[in-house]
């Protein structure tokens, strides 16, 4: 017997013995690669103190789906986990999408904070505002990366905090299976 689903289809059954030795996870069929989209907007945060004009580009950075970020990524399974996202069960879907939609309202949320710090032109107080951005985005980094390993714990938590539209700037459509 397995640990996942008795009613998991065959597809997805005969799917996991593909994605053996990728870095798609084999319990949830999700891929930590997908957390380079939100790395990156962070990166950027961190600069901003020693170069503000670094806003313009974070006001630029727009939420990615996840199949979508695996069309433009260099990631050597990025077929396998566009794929593979078709196969994810509820449960685990759910709790990622959820983590997603509140990662993008706390970057959305933190573009916004750090422009009205930049218009007081103080550095220190930047730094500091920067710093604890930084901090609250790189916790949710880490739940989202506990429910793509498939923390139960972390998964029953954001569905608790699931109350919100899913749809639009913070949860991008991504194109259903065809």
């Amino acid at each position: 017997m397995n640990n996942f689903s008795e009613k998991e289809s065959k597809e997805t059954i005969a799917f996991r013995k593909r994605i053996e030795g990728t870095n798609i996870n084999h319990k949830t069929l999700l891929a930590t690669d997908y957390l380079n989209h939100f790395n990156e907007i962070i990166m950027l945060f961190d600069m901003i103190p020693d170069m503000p004009e670094i806003i313009e580009d974070c006001k630029e950075w727009k939420p990615i789906c996840y199949k979508e970020h695996f069309k433009q990524s260099n990631f050597p399974d990025s077929l396998l986990a566009i794929e593979a996202y078709d196969l994810v069960q509820t449960e685990y879907r759910e709790s990622f999408e959820n983590a997603v939609v509140k990662m993008n309202i706390l970057i959305a949320g933190s573009i916004v904070e750090i422009e009205k710090t930049l218009s007081k032109e103080n550095k220190e107080i930047l730094t500091s505002v920067v710093s604890d951005v930084s901090t609250k985005l790189q916790q949710q980094i880490n739940v989202l990366s506990a429910v793509i390993h498939g923390s139960e714990e972390v998964m029953k938590q954001i569905q608790i905090d699931s109350l919100m539209n899913t749809e639009g700037f913070f949860m991008p459509k991504c194109p259903s299976k065809k």
